[in-house]
């Protein structure tokens, strides 16, 4: 199916109804307020057929089309869904020991001063002492997904992420879908450094020079970290209508992890002429510019033409071999043909060992300045010898194993090699 035909598709599996009621009540007054179109409840009913069916692929179309899913009401029964975890609570609530009584994360002093900047822009029709409670919730909600995954690393953002879920699904209903999102689709951006989510962003330049060679060579003395606060809180940050972001929430969680940065680069694209106007070699007047998005966004526009772009240039066909430097563990590949069966277990473990392998290339990074600076102009051969057997050794005894032995015997060992 042509992407760009795809809510015409939606609208074949969606039959058109006369008479129908969305919890029993009739559609005109649903929720206290008329929906759009009776095309819209006939909508929400499939979506509801199909949170019930359990089948995601056909709630990843709806959440996709024009308008995504509707409401509020309909986002609680279908984002646990497309999270992984269904319906129910994917663990028994009285097995586990309060969060409380867990050991505090280390991130929570930053946790604290985040969320007393949270809900600026949404909810607008509650009074500062319903905010604050709000800002209690949202601290809760934090603190208990860290303490529970303390593996996890806390980033400036991500509040503005979870309190979108919170809104959505509520206090009592949030936590799963935190952790299955922290673990299963943002877990590059909670490692302990922030390099993984610097590589996500080098994927842009591959997209815009697949997509318009010109623009590309045109932004290409402009790093493309204009686009990091966008990706890293999933446009949350950003966006400033609560049911815009809603809906952008609807397609993300909809869509791998990877789509989020093609969303990007459509937004670059769609800028062409604007970016066109400032000189390629003011780099940081560019910077400026892509650094904020656009205002209004045209959603339901650029969602369209994001899964054109996506389908036409794949990540594994992005030139520069962008998509074969990215890590084997990264979200960017293990939500790559989404398959819904992973589960918080996977999510911990692979975290694991995307720390381990951030460890090790952090160790060959020192190893090299290491080399570098105690260079000699004979010791060419010994050096590249040594790095060779140093990431050898990290393989075999793990990065704790040899970070003991770098102030004297690795120095000593060193020294074998630069004679």
């Amino acid at each position: 199916m042509c992407v760009g035909d795809q809510d015409e598709h939606v609208k074949s599996i969606v039959p058109l109804k006369q008479d129908v009621e969305l919890y029993g009540v009739p559609y005109q007054n649903w929720q206290g307020k008329p929906l759009l179109s009776r095309a819209d409840c006939t909508k929400v009913l499939c979506i509801r057929d199909a949170c019930k069916a359990g089948n995601r692929h056909l709630i990843s179309l709806l959440a996709t089309s024009s308008d995504g899913l509707i409401d509020d009401e309909v986002r609680r029964e279908a984002w646990p869904i497309l999270l992984g975890y269904g319906q129910s609570r994917s663990r028994d609530e009285d097995l586990k020991q309060p969060w409380q009584e867990l050991p505090i994360h280390k991130d929570e002093d930053q946790v604290k001063l985040d969320v007393n900047r949270s809900f600026i822009y949404y909810p607008s029709n509650e009074s500062e002492k319903q905010l604050g409670h709000r800002r209690v919730q949202l601290s809760d909600l934090i603190t208990e997904v860290l303490r529970r995954h303390p593996m996890l690393s806390y980033f400036q953002g991500f509040h503005d992420i979870v309190q979108v879920l919170l809104l959505v699904l509520r206090a009592d209903h949030a936590a799963d879908a935190v952790a299955h999102l922290s673990l299963l689709r943002i877990r590059d951006f909670m490692l302990p450094s922030l390099s993984p989510s610097l590589e996500h962003l080098q994927l842009l330049p591959a997209i815009l020079y697949s997509a318009d060679p010109k623009l590309w060579q045109h932004l290409s003395q402009t790093q493309p970290f204009f686009a990091l606060a966008a990706t890293l809180t999933l446009y949350a940050h950003d966006i400033e209508e609560y049911g815009d972001i809603a809906r952008l929430f609807d397609f993300l969680l909809a869509q791998e992890a990877v789509v989020s940065i093609y969303l990007f680069a459509v937004i670059i694209l769609s800028r062409r002429e604007e970016l066109f106007d400032i000189p390629s070699d003011e780099p940081e007047m560019l910077h400026s510019i892509l650094s904020k998005l656009p205002k209004p966004l045209d959603l339901e526009a650029l969602i369209l033409r994001t899964m054109d772009l996506f389908t036409t240039n794949p990540p594994e066909k992005l030139p520069f071999r962008a998509w074969a430097k990215i890590s084997s563990y990264s979200v960017l590949k293990t939500t790559r043909g989404f398959t819904s069966n992973q589960t918080i277990k996977d999510g911990e473990e692979l975290i694991v060992r995307q720390s381990q392998q951030l460890r090790r290339a952090e160790m060959r990074q020192q190893a090299m300045r290491f080399a570098w600076t105690y260079r000699r102009p004979a010791g060419g051969v010994g050096i590249a010898v040594f790095i060779g057997i140093l990431s050898f050794w990290m393989q075999r005894t793990g990065v704790e194993g040899i970070l003991g032995l770098l102030p004297r015997r690795l120095w000593a060992f060193f020294r074998l090699f630069i004679r």
